[in-house]
């Protein structure tokens, strides 16, 4: 229960401020800032998306038997100041982690942590004085006696601990809950595009059951990132900086960026995270403005390579500037899929880069585009150990049977997606039990800046089978079955998976 009075006070406290927040979440980020890639990998491997619930999950229970063993036992049963020792090195942990964020912190950003350390130990003086055993005594009545009393105020103390850490710590919510920008968000109303672009052709969407839509609805876009909470960003006041290896200097408002000629992009992205046949991949119809054009008008100095985007939470990408200069559709996106950027997406600006990993281009809640060099900057993921320049690699999956599915004999739908963005697919092939390769149909795409989606009709026989995907790009590369691992550039193999004909 110390260890809820810490939590809920240091919650309740950090509802005053924008810049104050929970020491769980502090200590969350430096987690993820200094935990290594193959515990990171075995975390999405695991959980998914809901790996950054598991780590705060993770936090609470090693707080929580950390308080049970130095601060409930040590401290209560033999000495309060080892108890408040304890409650005192949490506070301070919680404040280094408030003063490290990535981002910088400002002094007072450590209050939350140590004010939850204070009513902790205070809690813990009160409740020692108070369940201080009175000395024993011969007389059986007194001794039974006093041995009710004590247990009374045992039972009322934790009842009145417990009844009081909740809506303290619920407040403390709702204070913070002010800081939000969904008001902000709900108040944008986008421009139309300069360069709109038609409905999706028919022939698109293969429309086979099982397989997903084209554009993948924003709901179910795949989030992977390092922030425990979405950045809460109001366009009120933003500012996006351009810096670095230019010739000038641009400080643009979120009213600048829509009055842009904005342009519309069918664009899918990968996590470099993505296994084999894995979901962590998607395709939106973006909104923005064209980055060559930002960073034509910035001006390019000579030697620069590398462009780097900063989010407002000290995250950081970086890609070549070559791939800003080589036409593809690099967007300044302020839209997805017909609305303002979800919150949990990067509003109210992020970067979408077709062709590339989105550790290297994808900054969400974007503050800063610095042009700089290799050389002299590596971006978050650098020196984790992922490559510093990562193209996509040709993929395909099967998402149609689903493996180890069971199946009628007969004809059977194998379905799914193939992407390499920016190149294009020309043709996906399925083998049967290692047979031979056969040409799948493909859907119809807007541009190589998408996957597309597949189908082949399979006269399926009774047994147990194997059913091997494969694609070809549109400069006749065919799609490597030898298997390597997202570290450090990304996945690599074919998507095989078996199916139960009966």
């Amino acid at each position: 229960m110390i260890g809820g009075v810490a939590l809920a006070g240091a919650e309740f406290v950090a509802g005053f401020r924008r810049d104050w927040r929970s020491p769980v979440l502090d200590v969350g980020d430096r987690v993820i800032d200094r935990v290594p890639v193959f515990l990171k990998e075995f975390a999405i491997d695991t959980f998914g998306t809901n790996d950054k619930p598991a780590l705060l999950i993770g936090i609470g229970t090693i707080l929580a038997v950390f308080a049970a063993l130095i601060v409930g036992v040590v401290g209560l049963r033999r000495d309060v100041r080892v108890g408040i020792a304890g409650v005192a090195a949490l506070g301070l942990v919680g404040a280094w982690a408030a003063a490290t964020r990535r981002q910088g912190a400002p002094w007072h950003a450590v209050v939350p942590s140590l004010a939850g350390a204070v009513a902790a130990s205070a809690t813990l003086v009160v409740v020692a004085r108070s369940l201080a055993r009175p000395p024993r005594t011969d007389d059986d009545a007194a001794a039974l006696s006093s041995r009710r009393q004590f247990l009374g105020r045992s039972g009322t103390l934790v009842a009145g601990l417990a009844v009081t850490v909740g809506p303290l710590a619920a407040v403390g919510r709702r204070l913070g809950g002010r800081f939000t920008a969904s008001e902000s968000r709900g108040a944008v109303q986008l421009p139309a595009a300069a360069e709109p672009l038609p409905p999706l052709a028919a022939g698109t969407d293969l429309g086979v059951a099982g397989l997903g839509p084209f554009i993948t609805p924003n709901a179910d876009f795949y989030r992977i990132d390092t922030a425990l909470v979405a950045p809460q960003v109001p366009t009120d006041g933003y500012t996006l900086r351009v810096k670095g290896m230019i010739d000038r200097e641009l400080e643009l408002t979120y009213e600048d960026l829509l009055a842009r000629d904005l342009v519309e992009r069918d664009i899918t992205l990968t996590c470099v995270s993505n296994q084999v046949g894995g979901q962590y991949v998607g395709t939106a119809r973006w909104l923005g403005c064209r980055l060559d054009d930002l960073l034509a008008e910035a001006g390019i100095q000579q030697g620069a390579d590398q462009v780097v985007g900063r989010s407002v939470d000290g995250y950081t990408c970086g890609f070549p500037v070559d791939v800003v200069r080589d036409g593809r559709d690099a967007l300044v996106a302020v839209g997805m899929n017909g609305e303002p950027l979800p919150i949990a997406h990067g509003f109210p600006v992020r970067l979408v880069v077709p062709g590339l990993y989105g550790y290297l281009s994808a900054t969400k809640w974007l503050t800063e585009i610095e042009l700089t060099t290799f050389d002299s900057f590596d971006h978050y993921w650098v020196p984790r150990g992922y490559a510093a320049k990562a193209p996509i690699k040709l993929a395909s999956r099967i998402d149609t049977p689903r493996g180890l599915a069971k199946v009628a004999a007969g004809t059977v739908p194998v379905a799914g997606v193939a992407w390499e963005q920016t190149v294009g697919i020309d043709a996906v092939e399925v083998s049967i039990d290692g047979g031979e390769w056969r040409p799948a149909e493909l859907g119809r795409v807007p541009s190589n800046d998408t996957w597309v989606q597949w189908k082949y009709s399979w006269d399926a026989a009774p047994g147990r089978h194997d059913v091997t995907v494969r694609a070809i790009d549109r400069k006749g590369a065919i799609q490597t079955a030898d298997r390597s691992e997202p570290l450090p550039d990304g996945a690599a193999g074919l998507h095989k998976i078996v199916v139960i004909v009966e």
